[in-house]
């Protein structure tokens, strides 16, 4: 994977905002000052049969441009809810948000979204999996045919652009799937546990991986895509993120927001060190309560 393919690729271009033709709102950012994510109290309420569930009370916080965030918490306490949210797949029922400075109400198109599985259709080659995006956007995926080409290179699978994704294992799919949601050069990702189904080896690959593509090595900060990324790893958030936030349990609620003040570009050998376990012990204590030495009654 060479460096100046990532810069070609991934950075995500000159200032603009703009409405598709199906009126969604896209959006354009550089700057390493940007806010691109801003939320204000954001609250979600279910009107369950039974009666009204809340998932989520009073969140606030921005994510800047060129960030990798992660969120953390138990099952249950709305991280995914959340990523809908910021994408305009679901509305909020309290709060504000808002992309890159508009006011989020309907689905953003310019965003890539990664999830748990990599839901890839079976009947279609990987290449034409990670073109779909841009027939979906009324595109010509035969003019995206050669970024599509060059991304499924810069993620080691340019020997399987005509498999089935049957035909390759559950990390290469994920892989893929992180192709198809870069084909449109979009300047924010949402990945919801998108290595949680995986081996652990292979995840800790895949985060690695992750990383390189993100432009980690070469990228300038305002280069790099910004990520929001849903995990339930303690480790997994620690080595990947600028930030990790830690939501309490529903109604989820930001109970802290750790700055992850490691060096990068992040090695295997950072794991082994004093300062990420003193990290993941933070991160640990504020998601239980609990201190060091302390056992279970």
């Amino acid at each position: 994977m060479q460096g100046c393919l990532f810069e070609g690729l991934l950075h995500p271009g000159a200032d603009a905002q703009e409405l598709t033709s199906n009126g969604h709102p896209t959006f354009r950012v550089s700057g390493v000052t940007s806010r691109l994510i801003d939320l204000d109290k954001v609250g979600m309420t279910y009107q369950a049969a039974s009666s009204p569930v809340e998932a989520l009370a009073g969140i606030s916080m921005s994510v800047g441009a060129g960030e990798f965030v992660s969120l953390v918490g138990p099952s249950g306490c709305g991280k995914s809810t959340l990523l809908r949210i910021v994408a305009g797949l679901r509305p909020a029922t309290a709060g504000t948000i808002s992309v890159a400075g508009r006011r989020v109400t309907k689905p953003i198109d310019d965003i890539g979204m990664v999830f748990q599985a990599p839901i890839l259709l079976k009947w279609r080659t990987i290449l034409e999996n990670v073109l779909l995006p841009a027939e979906l956007a009324g595109k010509d995926a035969g003019a995206l045919r050669g970024r599509a080409l060059e991304l499924l290179e810069m993620a080691e699978l340019h020997g399987f652009a005509d498999k089935l994704p049957r035909e390759l294992s559950g990390g290469m799919q994920q892989r893929a799937s992180l192709c198809r949601a870069l084909l449109l050069d979009p300047p924010l990702l949402l990945m919801d546990e998108p290595f949680g189904a995986l081996d652990a080896m292979t995840r800790d690959d895949l985060a690695l991986e992750l990383l390189r593509i993100w432009g980690e090595l070469d990228l300038a900060r305002e280069a790099r895509k910004t990520v929001l990324f849903v995990t339930h790893s303690l480790p997994e958030a620690v080595f990947l993120s600028d930030r990790v936030v830690v939501m309490s349990p529903r109604p989820g609620r930001i109970a802290a927001d750790l700055r992850i003040d490691l060096p990068r570009p992040r090695t295997v050998e950072l794991r082994a060190t004093e300062a990420f376990g003193r990290l993941n012990l933070e991160i640990f204590r504020t998601l239980t309560g609990r201190t060091v030495g302390a056992t279970s009654s």
